[in-house]
């Protein structure tokens, strides 16, 4: 039995050192002399062993001639660098080791008794086809490579990890095919090219055994901590939200700094705030310097000192003794933070990337003197791939920021996102292949639109009482303020008088109500004549009186618009109430059909829905779908009816509301307006349907004076026949959900301006006993 034959491989191994020894032949015939007597005492000795030429067989053949073989390989292992070479004898990727130098032994010594080396991530399939590929370069003259850097992973006595490469040297190393050994052809080979994991093939070309590896090779390791820490830094990095991310970094400093206890953090810094974070991609990280997850401000937290030098020069703040840095700057909270975590060294370094801070990299070890300003400047080779990293990851971040600020506030509703992700996939293949495309428009034809509005009944009359009022009181309190002036300042008096009288008039137009540029003039006379004036006057007498009036002319807080303020609460509690309500409905006519929704704020709150197939390609639309939608529509209106009505009392103006919806009688088409980043009608014909959608809360009932929309009622604007019996049926059953009184109003609407045959179903809005809606 083959000793150092593998479970599983192509090769018969024969270990012997026949190389060697013809080479030591050859120097006794060609050398005269001592060196002469050397080599042949040498050979004489071999002589004994014939094993050694012609093959190892037994593990105690390796340990019986250990001196022997050391002898035999001198030139190679020179005794002077014993103490600075990793160099053994070995078979390749197999644990047959021997003939280490010293500093190989005392590395294997430090692991401990129980450490066993193998090669990392090398499983025993790779084994096989890298052996079958060397094969294939030596004997069929191929060019593969297949040759990927190996390691071994040696702990030291305090348990720190060291990385070593694997180097090999295969001059002694001669392979030979056997009698099991089938001859290829150019087709088997490029078969296996194109088939590298195929397992099954590489045996069958390459049987077990088949061919024999003879003679040695000799391994030589070299210490590549910081070099694989740094790689394996850079793979841990891509795996940043991973729960075990925080250990692995930790694992990583520590073999680069060759401290076993040493704790590592980060923290983000706001920039436009001056404070740090603790940063969250993914998992919260661990910060010395952001205790509890808390933001600090950040001189506040690091002291003058550490402050100005991460923040202003961005340079690394190193204290080889945190007892005496807390001495030498007392006001440093983090300073003191680390004692009372047990750091008594540590580094903080700087992650800039543009001259701009992003973070502050945090290491600390529990003994002093183990970090320093010297060994800081290992971190040279780490910052730049974490600075990259952590500039990735704040663009991510500010990304879905962004994100969330579309969805939330300026929309791309989601029911048309898809269209819109496919137009940008298509301009980002057309770019990368070198050629131009302009933006296709986005349309959306064939779709059935659902107009719908509650409207703030007398909302215009409210403000201009508001206005009215509060310039009345302005007025007032300004004649009175240069009645005052006059008598205080006698030279001035005929500017005051002259500007009373105007003022004067003012009230006299006021009282007689508020025309559309009233307000406008009224008070651009004031700030551009009496204001000016005002403030020219520098005699500190006059000052109170004069600060005092300015005071109730602040917008905020000013007696000169409370009425202003109290309308504006007003409109904006109904507005908020009413839109909150209908955005919060969304979910269940989306679950109906999906569509295109959009709702707008003016003197109450309007909505369009769109709804058809081309909205929803994947969903199947049908008539009952959009009926539903419909009655969903209706519900809704009348839910934010009752929901106004609940909100009543506490308004500081009591405005009633209407309900209206337009039901148009065919499809329309919409397009993105680019320039205004919102859907619009699509064509000339279509346009139609804005122009009605406009004029139709104004318009009458014919024949009468008498407003189509009133308070506290629901108006359904409509032309065909077919949609009066459908919303007649839609009204019934509001009215058995208790929404809607008895009666229901059928009627023609006066023509308007270029529209005709206008109809009208309206029904009074139901309040009292329906107590089963919330609008918290």
């Amino acid at each position: 039995m083959n000793l150092f034959a593998f479970p599983d491989a192509p090769f018969q191994v024969q270990l012997c050192f026949d190389p060697i020894i013809t080479n030591l032949e050859k120097k006794a015939a060609e050398t005269t002399g001592e060196e002469s007597r050397g080599v042949l005492d040498l050979l004489d000795k071999l002589s004994a062993y014939p094993e050694l030429r012609n093959g190892i067989t037994k593990a105690s053949q390796i340990t019986q001639n250990t001196e022997l073989i050391s002898s035999l390989l001198a030139d190679y292992f020179p005794a002077a660098l014993t103490l600075n070479e990793i160099k053994a004898v070995n078979v390749p990727y197999s644990g047959i080791i021997f003939n280490h130098t010293q500093r190989f032994k005392n590395i294997l010594n430090a692991a401990g008794p129980d450490f066993t080396i193998n090669i990392r991530d090398f499983e025993e399939n790779q084994f096989y086809i890298s052996s079958c590929c060397l094969i294939l370069n030596q004997h069929y003259n191929t060019q593969l490579d297949f040759s990927k850097p190996l390691f071994f992973d040696i702990p030291t006595r305090d348990g720190i990890i060291k990385h070593y490469r694997i180097l090999y040297n295969g001059d002694f190393l001669e392979i030979l095919p056997t009698e099991k050994a089938i001859k290829l052809s150019q087709d088997d080979i490029s078969l296996l090219l194109d088939r590298y994991n195929d397992l099954d093939l590489w045996k069958e070309k390459f049987p077990k055994e088949s061919w024999l590896l003879k003679g040695f090779a000799i391994m030589t390791l070299f210490d590549a901590t910081v070099e694989n820490a740094v790689s394996l830094f850079k793979e841990k990095l891509l795996g940043l939200s991973a729960v075990d991310f925080h250990i692995n970094i930790e694992s990583i400093f520590q073999s680069i700094f060759q401290i076993p206890d040493l704790k590592v953090g980060f923290s983000l810094f706001k920039s436009d705030q001056y404070r740090f974070t603790r940063a969250a991609f993914g998992h919260p990280m661990f910060s010395f310097i952001v205790a509890n997850g808390h933001s600090y401000t950040a001189e506040d937290e690091l002291g003058s000192y550490t402050y100005h030098s991460l923040v202003y020069e961005r340079v690394y703040v190193a204290a080889s003794n945190t007892a005496d840095f807390l001495a030498e700057h007392p006001e440093s909270q983090l300073a003191s933070r680390f004692l009372s975590q047990n750091i008594h060294s540590f580094i903080l370094a700087p992650v800039v990337k543009n001259q701009v801070l992003l973070g502050v990299l945090e290491i600390g070890s529990p003994l002093p003197q183990k970090l320093n300003s010297v060994n800081a400047n290992k971190l040279e080779v780490i910052m730049s791939f974490l600075t990259d990293t952590v500039e990735r990851l704040i663009a991510q971040m500010e990304n879905q920021i962004q994100a969330i600020i579309q969805d939330r506030f300026t929309a791309i509703h989601p029911s048309v996102n898809w269209k819109f992700r496919a137009e940008a996939q298509r301009l980002i293949e057309v770019s990368q292949s070198g050629a131009l495309s302009a933006v296709s428009e986005i349309t959306f034809p064939a779709v059935y639109p659902l107009y719908g509005q509650i409207d703030v009944k007398g909302s215009s009359e409210a403000r201009n009482e508001s206005v009215q009022h509060d310039l009345q009181q302005q007025l007032k309190t300004l004649v009175t303020l240069l009645e005052g002036l006059s008598v205080q300042l006698p030279a001035e008096s005929g500017y005051f008088q002259e500007a009373q009288q105007q003022l004067s008039d003012f009230l006299t137009e006021l009282s007689m109500g508020m025309k559309a540029s009233t307000e406008q003039h009224i008070t651009m006379y004031i700030e551009r004549t009496i204001h000016n004036r005002l403030r020219q006057l520098a005699s500190a007498d006059l000052l109170p009186e004069i600060n005092a009036y300015f005071a109730e002319t602040i917008k905020e807080k000013g007696t000169f618009h409370a009425c202003r303020r109290r309308y504006e609460t007003t409109m904006s509690r109904i507005n908020d109430t009413l839109a909150d309500l209908l955005d919060k409905r969304q979910s269940e006519a989306q679950a109906i059909f999906p569509h295109y929704y959009e709702r707008f704020k003016t003197d109450g709150v309007e909505h369009n829905l769109y709804v058809g197939q081309s909205i929803a390609p994947t969903h199947e639309f049908d008539e009952e779908k959009l009926n539903q939608l419909r009655l969903w529509q209706l519900r809704v209106l009348c839910e934010q009816f009752i929901a106004h009505q609940q909100l009543l009392p506490s308004l500081p103006y009591p405005l009633e509301v209407t309900a209206l919806v337009l039901v148009y009688p065919s499809t329309i088409g919409i397009r993105f307006r680019m320039d205004e980043k919102r859907f619009d009608v699509d064509g000339s014909y279509n346009v139609r349907y804005e122009i009605v959608k406009k004029r139709i809360d104004k318009a009458l009932i014919n024949g009468t004076t008498e407003r189509i929309t009133q308070a506290g009622h629901l108006s359904i604007v409509y032309i065909n026949d077919a949609d009066e019996l459908a919303y007649t049926y839609y009204l019934r059953q509001l009215q058995q959900l208790n929404l809607l009184e008895e009666e229901i109003t059928n009627v023609e609407v006066e023509d308007l301006q270029g529209i005709s045959g206008l109809k009208l179903l309206r029904a009074k809005l139901k309040y009292e006993g329906v107590v089963r809606l919330s609008v918290s």
